[in-house]
């Protein structure tokens, strides 16, 4: 992966070996030599991560970093603080500031390159969302600030540990902050994450009996568990099996022992990360049904008509299956906007949707295609039962009184049915039960016609 990258250390040797590291990984690199210059280069570089020296002289990272997360312009951009073995007072200092994570010095290969993947992904994912709002600032803010309140909210956690090790000081560390919930069987750990509504999950790669890295494999192999979190806790010196639990999906590790501050940053950004991947996912599914989705009724719109009936056309014509479309069109819609307003109407079509939607099967297919035209799309159904089937609806419908200005009204519609012919497509099935539902309008209305 690439992203931009603002190195800020006062000593030239420590930026140019980051640099060198970073560069040699294809990051973009950008350097500072002081606190002044770093704010001046995260507006002029807009980095996606900056690694910041805690000690400089003057303005110090700490500083640094509470002016970047201050400002609305740039406190999405992910910080890391890089700080001495023996300064663990810097790193609560850097977590009030507003601190993604940390690194200690002298600065680990695997670590860095796995705290910085880390981050920069969870920038991209925030950058995707905002990209989705476009130029409406309005409902971008509104939006950062529900995800404020949800990144305020405790995460739920799945400790996996069978050597009763961790148990007590990751509770003791996390307790207050998240809810952590502790399993001793790794196969039992399992079916807990696939059922459980977790949002992150830490494995004690050492478990006794079972191979830690088999149960990160499992996790990340499952539909309902593969895009969950995975933090391992390892020995430091067990850098093969890191590396081998990196490359098979697992977002990060802890070594031991576990360092109350890390764990803090570790787990607060794997959260981050989930909640905004649920968000984004989310805000692309409703999209998704936005596209295909009358707003007024909750039916399927025109478009998906277009789009679904040829597919259930060919369907039926290749395996020979009979298919039945129906038109509805409310009567005397016109009036009721009129007499009532356009408020009442709208109510009278989503009631009229909610019916339609409680009175046919789970196979068959609603849509509002125009003002108060509808259609239903019954596959596996000939023309007579598709006619009977309008026939009841159309009595379900009209029996009872639609709402409207406290004011009970009649609604009544007009329909037509038409049956899929041999060698005939979409548009002529269509049309055929269009036609079938102005004869019947014509004909009094409150009725349903076959189509010729």
């Amino acid at each position: 992966m690439t992203a931009k990258v603002l190195v800020v250390d006062d000593i030239l040797a420590n930026v140019r070996l980051l640099e060198a590291k970073l560069t040699a990984e294809y990051f973009d690199v950008a350097t500072a030599m002081n606190g002044v210059d770093a704010l001046e280069s995260v507006q002029r570089v807009k980095p996606d991560i900056v690694l910041l020296d805690v000690m400089m002289p003057g303005m110090d990272g700490v500083e640094v970093c509470r002016r970047i997360k201050d400002d609305p312009a740039t406190h999405h951009v992910p910080v890391i603080m890089v700080t001495a073995l023996d300064q663990p007072e810097d790193r609560v200092r850097g977590l009030e500031a507003g601190a993604d994570d940390f690194l200690t010095k002298p600065v680990n290969d695997l670590a860095l390159f796995c705290r910085v993947k880390s981050l920069v992904r969870l920038k991209m994912l925030t950058d995707e969302l905002a990209a989705r709002y476009g130029d409406n600032e309005d409902a971008w803010r509104s939006t950062q600030t529900k995800l404020s309140a949800e990144l305020k909210a405790p995460g739920r956690i799945l400790l996996v540990d069978n050597r009763g090790l961790l148990h007590d000081r990751i509770r003791a560390s996390l307790g207050k902050r998240h809810d952590v919930v502790c399993v001793d069987d790794p196969q039992m750990a399992v079916i807990d994450a696939a059922e459980g509504a977790f949002e992150l999950i830490l494995i004690n790669l050492d478990l006794d009996g079972y191979d830690g890295l088999r149960l990160c494999s499992q996790l990340r192999s499952l539909q309902r568990t593969r895009q969950i979190p995975i933090i391992i806790i390892v020995d430091p010196d067990d850098q093969p099996r890191m590396i081998r639990a990196l490359d098979m999906g697992v977002n990060d590790y802890l070594a031991r022992p576990v360092d109350r501050q890390e764990l803090l940053a570790r787990v607060n950004t794997q959260i981050r990360r989930w909640r905004f991947s649920t968000r984004l996912r989310d805000n692309v599914q409703q999209s998704i049904e936005l596209s295909v989705t009358d707003p007024l009724t909750g039916l399927y719109n025109r478009r998906y008509l277009d789009s679904q009936v040829e597919v259930l056309v060919d369907n039926a014509a290749n395996r020979g299956r009979p298919l039945s479309l129906l038109m509805l069109d409310v009567d005397y819609f016109k009036a009721v906007n009129d007499t009532y307003g356009h408020d009442a109407g709208d109510r009278v079509l989503r009631e009229l949707a909610n019916r339609i939607r409680k009175h046919i099967r789970a196979v068959d297919l609603g849509f509002r295609v125009g003002g108060e035209e509808f259609v239903i799309v019954l596959p596996e159904t000939a023309a007579d039962a598709g006619q009977l089937a309008l026939e009841r609806l159309q009595r379900e419908l009209t029996r009872q009184f639609f709402l409207a200005n406290n004011e009970r009204l009649l609604i009544t519609f007009s329909g037509g049915v038409a049956q899929l012919r041999a060698g005939e497509d979409e548009q002529s099935l269509v049309a055929r039960a269009d036609e079938a539902m102005y004869r019947a309008k014509q004909a009094g209305k409150n009725r349903v016609l076959m189509a010729t």
